[in-house]
């Protein structure tokens, strides 16, 4: 499939993003130039072939917000026999991630850079997905931009009936306020069901992420959330 390497269109009135695009080191530039028609998905209001896109028929885990995708190639290459799809919008980040596939030679990764929230409303199907990973989203600690979170009630719920029965969401933060309103967010949705009483242990298949190992050096506490799909 080939590459959507404009911006996100501006569709909803209040997003969970803005795009501080950074520099893109020449690198990140070829590997966005050069990799994303191989290992990029543009954004189409049609729901995801998976069998199509990976080339096989394996179980698939979404990945919201990726960062520099460190974390992301790190679990897919422990776990070459499932199939990982990344969002992200901050184009360094990208083209991060496509120089680790590349470098690593990872089959089992997909790219797309869009809005996730629009991501998950068009392109992914109910019932599809063995996991979902949220691994520290802005928390957008300002009361006045609480409306930017992520995962609201209306995303949780969208997230939860993309889930496979027994499909997992993961979530992990290191702001204790937004990790409140998390799970209070994943616990009033009726399709999810906690795995533990509150808060999870990290569970081995998340390793530390420089957000995380950053949180810890300013005394944060780390905050894992582990749903089911009822």
């Amino acid at each position: 499939m080939s590459a959507d390497r404009s911006a996100p269109p501006a569709r909803r009135g209040i997003r969970s993003f803005v795009l501080r695009q950074g520099r893109m080191s020449p690198a990140q530039q070829r590997a966005c130039d050069e990799l994303m028609p191989r290992y990029g998905i543009a954004f189409d209001a049609q729901s995801l072939d998976y069998a199509a896109v990976f080339g096989r028929s394996a179980p698939v885990v979404l990945e919201i917000g990726f960062g520099m995708g460190e974390t992301t190639a790190e679990i897919a290459a422990s776990h070459p026999h499932v199939d990982f799809l990344g969002i992200e919008v901050h184009l360094p980040g990208v083209g991060a991630l496509l120089r680790r596939i590349e470098a690593a030679g990872l089959a089992n990764v997909r790219v797309i850079r869009h809005d996730a929230v629009e991501v998950v409303e068009a392109m992914i199907p109910a019932d599809s997905l063995a996991g979902i990973h949220v691994y520290f989203p802005d928390p957008w600690p300002k009361k006045r931009h609480h409306k930017r979170r992520l995962l609201q009630p209306r995303f949780v719920h969208a997230l939860a009936q993309r889930l496979a029965k027994r499909g997992y969401l993961h979530v992990a933060t290191d702001w204790e306020p937004y990790a409140e309103d998390v799970l209070a967010a994943l616990a009033s949705e009726p399709l999810l069901a906690n795995r533990a009483q509150a808060y999870a242990e990290r569970p081995p298949w998340r390793p530390q992420t420089k957000f995380e190992r950053r949180g810890r050096a300013l005394g944060h506490a780390v905050f894992d959330l582990l749903f089911e799909r009822t």
